[in-house]
């Protein structure tokens, strides 16, 4: 327990069997929760900006988007430097020190959400800390693909990934029912709109504690850094972290690296955002500015003198290898969307079938609450839950199938569905009774989640198929950080979209993207003399 590992050898099945295994399953049933915890503080600003509206916060809607849109770019800045920790600062203090972290956004939004006159600025402050719980995920599937064998990779990295990203569904389900008490005092507000849970609708004048979205996670922070520190191991091998500092050491290296994430997100924001939300107001083309935060985060951490630096130049290998990427889109096809979809899912249910559309003096409407429109909070939770709940099967079936295959279909089915959601919001977008397009919509929503989830799991089983050992983990880390970046894009596409009247759009543009990752997958590893024939 807490103990640094040696001679870790986990294709050897006996070793496997009478030691790896235990220690493994350990690991990983500390890491799942842990990292549960991260995705729901980096994405519960979907949910809080729908109770913000039902309570009436002086925000623009447009403007309580960036919340989500903040969170999401420098979480995926973050999973950059994240991808390199497990080597260079241990997995246990990696993900010991990453879950403390979390305290902070967490116990901050329960302050600011307990001031009505709280500023714009300080929740955007806010957003962009709980960025940490989006960088995590690269560090914590790092980690875990180091602890098992090549032939359950698909399983465990869909287990760790899967049942991690239930924190978005854990968020969307708990957040809702513990903002309906006192559960850590202060002082209530009440609702002007119809808001709602799990259970059901919450009628306009009911008092809500909307400050325990944030404090509640602190219930569960504490207790899983205290168990990461006291349940997880480092593994001292060569190919996984042979140089670890001690633990003083680790953390500040990690706090080193993730400043620099920092300063990238931060410079990349400046550059997209308006004057009157914080930015420079030149609002470049995001296909621009992440590009460039990407290249900078990069080339700033490679500059890091000393065993760090070289460390980096070692795992920087991976760039040369033509299934980084490769791989780097297919998986930003799938895990991308899935965590787009997650953060954007409440608030565009609100917004699209939250209000009535109407055709005023020749112009389209959208400020009239529609009384019959559904609770985005009853609803918001479905997709992200059967997205994750579905990953490891995902792995599973590819460990069987071939992770290439089962990707496949599932892209032709990520088409077929967008397409379809397409068609029906756009419906509902121009309509007087948008709740009647609301069940094909969602049944098509919930379709395209499930092939995300199904996909993310056999894209694990290929990146583990295709990479060495010591290549598998950064390879993974990297891949999950330019896909996360689609927990900025979707947000923001879907805002720009609504905006301008036409959120179809939005979902035509994933489906060609899907259409292009279906041909990239086709030539790497499914065609006649593939690279790698169906990893």
């Amino acid at each position: 327990m807490g103990q640094d590992l040696r001679n870790w050898n986990v294709e050897d099945d006996s070793y496997w069997q009478s030691t790896g295994k235990a220690i493994a399953t350990r690991n990983l049933w500390i890491s799942i929760p842990s990292l549960l915890c991260g995705f729901a503080v980096w994405l519960y600003w979907g949910i809080i900006t729908v109770q913000m509206i039902n309570l009436g916060f002086g925000f623009e809607k447009s403007d309580l988007f960036t919340l989500g849109a903040i969170a999401g770019l420098t979480g995926a800045t973050l999973r950059i430097p994240s991808t390199f920790f497990v080597r260079i600062a241990g997995g246990r203090n990696t993900i010991f020190f990453t879950t403390a972290l979390l305290m902070l956004p967490a116990l901050g939004a329960g302050w600011a959400l307990s001031n009505p006159d709280t500023p714009l600025w300080q929740f955007q402050v806010l957003a962009f800390l709980s960025g940490i719980g989006g960088g995590n995920f690269s560090s914590s599937m790092s980690n875990i693909s180091f602890f098992y064998p090549k032939k359950i990779q698909g399983y465990a990295l869909g287990m760790n990934a899967g049942l991690g990203n239930f924190g978005v569904t854990t968020m969307q389900i708990l957040i809702p029912l513990v903002m309906t008490f006192g559960l850590f005092g202060g002082e209530s507000r009440t609702l002007v709109n119809t808001s709602g849970t799990l259970i059901g609708k919450i009628p306009a004048g009911t008092e809500t504690y909307i400050q325990n979205a944030g404090l509640v996670w602190l219930m569960f922070l504490i207790p899983l850094a205290l168990l990461g520190w006291w349940g997880m191991n480092n593994i001292r091998d060569e190919h996984v972290s042979p140089d670890i500092p001690n633990p003083v050491g680790a953390f500040a290296t990690i706090s080193g690296m993730l400043m620099i994430g920092f300063v990238t997100a931060a410079f990349g924001l400046w550059l997209l955002l308006p004057a009157k939300v914080g930015g420079s107001g030149m609002m470049v083309s995001k296909w621009i500015v992440l590009p460039i935060v990407i290249a900078l985060t990069v080339f700033l951490l490679k500059l890091i003198p000393g065993a760090v630096g070289q460390n980096l130049t070692r795992q920087y290998k991976i760039f040369g290898n033509k299934h980084t990427w490769a791989m780097t889109v297919i998986y930003t096809m799938t895990f991308g969307s899935f965590i787009g979809y997650a953060a954007a899912f409440g608030l565009t249910i609100k917004v699209v079938f939250g209000f009535q559309h109407l055709m005023v003096d020749g112009v389209m409407t959208h400020g009239t609450p529609n009384p019959d429109g559904p609770s985005a909070l009853m609803f918001a939770w479905m997709g992200p839950f059967i997205g994750a709940l579905i990953r490891p099967i995902g792995g599973m079936i590819a460990d069987k199938l071939g992770g290439a295959k089962v990707t496949q279909y599932v892209s032709i089915v990520m088409v077929a569905s967008a397409i379809g959601v397409a068609y029906f919001i756009q419906k509902a977008y121009v309509s007087a009774t948008p709740q009647d397009f609301f069940f094909p919509f969602m049944a098509l929503f919930l379709i395209l989640f499930a092939a995300t989830g199904i996909g993310n799991g056999s894209t694990f089983r290929t990146i583990a198929m295709v990479f060495d050992k010591e290549q598998a983990g950064p390879a993974l880390g990297w891949t999950a950080a330019v896909a996360a970046y689609g927990a900025f894009i979707i947000p923001k596409v879907f805002g720009e979209q609504l905006k301008a009247g036409t959120p179809e759009y939005a979902l035509y543009g994933f489906a060609v993207f899907y259409t292009v990752c279906i041909v990239i997958n086709y030539w790497f590893y499914l065609r006649p003399n593939a690279y790698v024939k169906n990893p």
